[in-house]
């Protein structure tokens, strides 16, 4: 086992976990578009350069904000959390979140590169 805290909090400045649960009795999050909320998040974060750098992007199981309407999405450690995402809410969410250009995380990450 390899402790891996500390490098993780200096390369990382947010991670977005989007739910993308399946429930069958009830409206879920891969019903109302997760996937495709996912992809939307990687996309617009790749067209900045911030995926994987400054900026995580995982699936989760439930968060507990299920809707028919969108899934469910929330950034950590920034402690934000949002219902009913669609990908279409995605670019205008993220450039709140991160600056339009993703400013607001890729200026604050130092690669292991200029240590």
């Amino acid at each position: 086992m390899k402790h891996r805290s500390e490098q993780q909090r200096e390369r990382l400045n947010a991670h977005v976990f989007v739910c993308t649960n399946d429930r069958e009795e009830h409206d879920c999050c891969a019903g109302a578009g997760g996937e495709e909320v996912t992809t939307a998040v990687k996309q617009w974060l790749r067209d900045r350069d911030a995926f994987w750098t400054a900026v995580s992007v995982s699936t989760t199981d439930c968060l507990g904000l299920c809707s028919a309407d969108g899934a469910a999405l929330t950034i950590q450690p920034r402690n934000e959390w949002y219902s009913d995402v669609t990908p279409e809410d995605v670019p205008d969410l993220l450039a709140a979140e991160f600056g339009p250009a993703a400013e607001q995380v890729a200026d604050q990450v130092t690669s292991p590169a200029d240590d």
